[in-house]
């Protein structure tokens, strides 16, 4: 019943902090994003153990580090780097929950899709290359950080059961696309309504990979 009530806040917050981004409220908006990431936190407190709980917890915690660490990137850059190494754990936790724990074993039917992962790595990087300036190593280093977690969200669709393998492979694809979006907008061009298209696929992201893994643990 709890969970049902979190999840009922995270939606309906979630709708309102979005609705007032699309209408270009964002500084109303500002006030909601760090109260985000704490349901989908409380959803997982709450749940019954399972033993990738405290790893969940972990990523998603420095995922709420890195929403918070963001909200200030007009004030000092570091908040951006200190953002991006947050997120960079977050994303390193959540490449070794995939990896620990299957139902299946698949093989290495996932190795097939490096190619693919490796052209987005290298598209996106060959994008913003010559505008990253000082910033070319952090990025690249996260670049291969979230491809390597898409990656592994690769492996796991294979692996896990219905419905949390597809679940887990949208949430990861979401992750890609939200991050793509916000480093083309910071370091290529200003997109249209790219802070509600960052937040709406970010938010998406990570509903959908927490959902995946209490569905994988029959929570």
């Amino acid at each position: 019943m709890k969970v049902k009530k979190y999840t009922q806040s995270f939606a309906v917050i979630g709708f309102c902090y979005l609705l007032l981004l699309i209408t270009n409220k964002e500084e109303m908006a500002w006030w909601l994003k760090p109260l985000l990431i704490p349901f989908l936190i409380s959803i997982v407190a709450i749940s019954d153990k399972f033993k990738t709980k405290k790893i969940l917890l972990f990523a998603l915690f420095f995922s709420w580090i890195g929403d918070v660490l963001l909200m200030f990137t007009d004030k000092n850059a570091l908040f951006f780097i200190s953002g991006l190494i947050a997120f960079l754990i977050a994303h390193l936790a959540y490449i070794f929950l995939f990896n620990k724990q299957n139902k299946i074993n698949a093989g290495k039917i996932y190795l097939r899709y490096i190619p693919i992962v490796g052209i987005y790595l290298f598209a996106i990087l060959s994008l913003l290359w010559s505008s990253l300036n000082e910033m070319k190593i952090p990025v690249a280093i996260y670049a291969i950080v979230i491809s390597t977690m898409l990656l592994m969200s690769l492996k796991v669709f294979f692996e896990w059961e219905k419905p949390a393998n597809l679940q887990v492979l949208i949430g990861a694809l979401l992750f890609v696309i939200s991050d793509s979006i916000l480093a083309i907008n910071k370091f290529y061009v200003t997109l249209p309504l790219s802070s509600f298209l960052i937040m709406s696929t970010y938010l998406g992201a990570q509903y959908f990979i927490v959902k995946s893994i209490l569905n994988y643990n029959q929570v």
